[in-house]
Parts: structure tokens; C-alpha cells; sequence
């Protein structure tokens, strides 16, 4: 946990599809003040070409804001930072290569969280800035790429989703150049329902009250209020007064409207026809206008106890493993002898968690196939969002699922990485040990590590017991030695 005192300052850092924000506030008595807010309309969700690569201008204005909000950060503890990417940064193709070039603009770490993950602080962001009570709560936000649903009660979100469907993406679609029109917002509508009612039964009826957060519903509120109605809530009766004052203007550009920016004329019209959307699919006649977002979820997070966040990274993993049916006693039995091996490497200590959960689920593609269960195992690992996991996190743990068997030459690996090497490593060796799903005794397996060089010590009596075992161990001397590593089998 952090230490907290009475001048502590946090910051977050939200690098959304439409905006890029940067959230400073000071902890007093478990509250965060703003201390200061900064907001630029980088649109890098509008700027994906036919390969979803970012284009070079979306490139250069997020990394000049970035340099910017990087000056004003600058003497910040690196634990009192956090930056997290949304969905333009989920799907960009080249996302890999701006986060690296991100991060030294900023002067920070960068992490891509999941769809689940982004609802997931949004609901905490939402919930901190409500008055608490027991009501049900539907929070809803619509960002410029993605949009996300939450239930919950108190801080605690039991239900996320986050669709691909936003102000940024659904006006480039259906409101080219900014036109205006009712056959456009038909579209749009029809569109985006047909979305949303995949997930409609699970929120539909659900709440005591529903909450929009952020992005277009600040938008819309704040024409809303321009326009003599109430500041505090969105009525479906209203969203229709505001369509065909849209549909008046014909375009964008000639809009003149009480309290809309302009960093959000060019996205208007797709943020409405989704929000009109969600009224009509979940049944809503009202949406209340809820003060907290994803930064200030961020921030909160940032308080809680690491115990907490690993927490909800294990129930995560449980579900998972659940889900597909997974063997606990088999699981634990390879996690607990593969974390041995591994601090029998002295490696690094903060790795461990991954190893742990990726020795948990390692065999979720046996739910698949038991033949190429590993690729499968990656494959639902890389593909599934679960709470609590920035999408890095989710990747390293694919790749040691993926490498828990095999060979290891056709491995995307960095394997100059040498807390990787001994992750896989460590799996590896348990995997094999436990082939016969039982955990042998660690008194008989010894393991050192010199540089490049693994030795791994085993009586002569207990190698004549499990010629299975040793043949496998052989076989895996044999695969690390063409990568430039040793594994070496000594007995005693």
C-alpha cells in the first residue's frame, strides 16, 4: 500500500480514444482533492487507417501531450503515477509501438488495461463522487471508441461489459463529414442497438438507478443544461429535442449551440444516436449525471492495498479456471513446485504472481482440446479480459500457457529476457514433475542457476523410479540448448 501523507499527491493518466487526460489530486482523510486537470483532444480514435495502424499524425499529437503532461508530472514517485491506454490503444495495430515511445514522452509506465478492467474503474471513479447508499447501480459510459456497462452497489462492480461502439467511431461510420440527417441517425441507432442487445439481459431491470459517466454524456448534459433543462439528468424525451436540432443543422460545422465544445461538434451526433440506443435497449427513461470517471477510478484503485488488487486478480483467475473446467488439485500442485524452482533461481520477485496464475490456468485449453492444449490455453488467455489485469499482464501469462510444453524455438519469446527464461523455465520443470499429476517431494530436487546455466540435482535412486520423468527431463535438456541455455541433470 502506498505510504500516505498529509502533502501526498497522486496522478493519473487516461489516454482515451478522444482525449487525453491527466488527473492530479492530494489524499486527505481517504478523499482525493483535485489538485489539477488537464484535458486535450488528441482524437486519436478517429485516425486508424484500413489496417487499424495509428497514422503518423495521430502518433505525433499524442506524443506531444504526453511530453506535456510528462513536464507537469515531472518529480513524481514512479509509484504515485498511473497510465492506463483505452480502446483505440486495445485495437491499434501498431499500439505496441506508440506505448514505447509514449512511455519516454511521459516519463512513466504505460498500460493497456482490458474492456473489463476500464468498466471496472469506472464504476470505482463513479461510486467514490456518489453519496453513498444500497442502491443498485447502473453506470454507463460512452467513450469515443468503446463504450461501458456496469452493476454494482457501494465500490463494488459485480457485472462489466465494454462494447465496441463509441462517439468517435460511430461518426465516422454513419455521419461521414459531420452530415446530419434522420436517415443517418436511423442507421446509427439500429446499429448500435443490435449491439447492445447482446448484453441486454443481463442490465435490463437490474438497477434501483441508472448513472452516465463521462465522455458524451457529459456532453450531452452540458448542451442539455445550455438549452434551460436540468443539469443533473438525461431524458429520453430530451435526446429526441436534441436529434432534430442536430438534423436542423444538417452538419457539424454549422451547430451553434450553448455549452457544446468543440472538441466534441465533430462527435456529437455519433455519441447520441449511442446513447439513444442505450435508452431504448436497456429501457431507461432516465439517466442520471454521475461526476466521477476513469481517472478518478484510477486514482482511488491507487489507494488500495496490493493484498486487494492481487485479490481480485486471483478471483479473476478462479473464474477463469472454473469456467473452463480446469483440475485444481493438478493446478496448485504445478504452481506450488513451480514457484519452488523459481526462487530457487533468484529471479525477480515481482514476476512471481504471473508465474503463479499462468501455473493455475496452463491447462484452461483442455476445455478445447487436450492436443495442442497450450495453444488453445494462449489463445483464450490473449482473447478474454478479466478484472484486475492490465492487458501486458494478461500477454505474459498467454505466453508462459503457451510455452508450458512444446517446443521452444517457435516461442514469440524474448529470451535475453532472463526473468522470462526462468518463468518458463520454472513452469516447464513443474509441468514435467507433475506429468503424472501427483507433487513429488521437494526434498529430492534441487535446482541452481549460474548465469545461462541451470543444474538440476537428483539422486541416482530417485532417477531409477521415474524413468518416465528423467526421459522427459532429458528431452528438455536437449530443447533449451538450442535456444543457448543449459539445463543440466546431475545426480547424486
Amino acid at each position: 500500500m502506498l505510504k500516505i501523507t498529509h502533502d501526498t499527491q497522486l496522478a493519473a493518466v487516461d489516454l482515451g480514444s478522444n482525449s487525453f487526460r491527466l488527473e492530479i489530486g492530494r489524499v486527505v482523510d481517504g478523499q482525493i482533492l483535485r489538485v489539477d486537470y488537464l484535458k486535450e483532444a488528441v482524437r486519436q480514435g478517429g485516425d486508424l487507417d484500413e489496417d487499424r495502424n495509428l497514422k503518423p499524425q495521430a502518433f505525433e499529437r499524442g506524443l506531444k501531450c504526453l511530453a506535456r503532461f510528462g513536464e507537469r508530472l515531472k518529480g513524481f514517485p514512479v509509484e504515485h503515477v498511473r497510465a492506463v491506454a483505452t480502446q483505440t490503444l486495445r485495437e491499434a495495430t501498431n499500439s505496441e509501438d506508440f506505448i514505447k515511445q509514449a512511455q519516454k514522452a511521459l516519463g512513466y509506465p504505460i498500460e493497456i488495461i482490458s474492456g473489463v478492467e476500464e468498466a471496472r474503474l469506472i464504476y470505482q471513479g463513479v461510486s467514490r463522487m456518489l453519496p453513498q447508499s444500497d442502491e443498485k447501480r447502473l453506470v454507463v459510459d460512452i467513450g469515443g471508441r468503446s463504450t461501458e456497462f456496469i452493476l454494482g452497489q457501494h465500490f463494488k462492480a459485480n457485472v462489466t461489459e465494454s462494447l465496441r461502439l463509441g462517439s468517435v467511431g460511430w461518426s465516422q461510420k454513419y455521419f461521414a463529414d459531420g452530415q446530419f440527417s434522420e436517415r443517418n441517425f436511423e442507421r446509427a441507432e439500429i446499429a448500435a442497438e443490435s449491439i447492445i442487445d447482446m448484453i441486454a439481459n443481463r442490465y435490463v431491470g437490474q438497477s434501483e438507478v441508472a448513472y452516465g459517466a463521462s465522455g458524451t454524456v457529459g456532453a450531452v448534459a452540458d448542451v442539455l443544461a445550455g438549452a434551460g433543462f436540468a443539469t443533473d439528468r438525461i431524458e429520453r424525451a430530451q435526446l429526441e429535442w436534441l436529434k432534430q436540432i442536430l438534423i436542423k443543422a444538417k452538419s457539424a460545422d454549422r451547430l451553434n449551440m450553448e455549452g457544446l465544445k468543440d472538441d466534441r461538434r465533430a462527435v456529437i451526433g455519433g455519441g447520441l444516436a449511442v446513447l439513444t440506443a442505450v435508452f431504448d435497449t436497456l429501457k431507461l427513461d432516465t439517466l442520471m449525471v454521475a461526476n466521477g470517471a476513469l481517472r478518478h477510478g484510477v486514482l482511488y484503485d491507487m489507494l488500495s492495498s496490493d493484498n486487494a488488487t492481487e485479490d481480485l486478480r486471483t478471483a479473476s483467475i478462479a473464474r477463469l479456471c472454473k469456467r473452463f473446467g480446469v483440475e485444481m488439485d493438478h493446478a496448485n500442485n504445478v504452481s506450488k513446485l513451480a514457484l519452488y524452482f523459481y526462487d530457487a533461481m533468484q529471479a525477480c520477485d515481482s514476476q512471481k504472481p504471473l508465474l503463479h496464475w499462468a501455473a493455475l490456468c496452463h491447462e484452461v485449453g483442455w476445455a478445447i482440446s487436450h492436443t495442442d492444449c497450450n495453444k488453445h490455453g494462449a489463445y483464450i488467455l490473449d482473447n478474454t479480459e478479466l478484472m484486475g489485469f492490465a492487458q501486458s499482464e494478461l500477454h505474459t501469462i498467454s505466453l508462459l500457457v503457451l510455452g508450458h510444453q512444446g517446443k521452444l524455438r517457435k516461442l514469440a519469446a524474448d529470451f535475453d529476457n532472463q526473468d522470462l527464461v526462468c518463468q518458463l523455465m520454472a513452469l516447464r520443470l513443474a509441468v514435467i514433475f507433475c506429468h503424472s499429476r501427483r507433487l513429488p517431494a521437494l526434498k529430492h530436487l534441487q535446482l541452481e542457476r549460474h548465469k545461462q546455466q541451470f543444474i538440476l540435482a537428483l539422486s541416482s535412486q530417485w532417477a531409477g523410479q521415474h524413468p518416465q520423468t528423467h526421459y522427459l527431463l532429458e528431452e528438455e535438456c536437449q530443447l533449451w540448448q538450442k535456444l543457448g541455455w543449459q539445463l543440466e541433470i546431475r545426480h547424486s
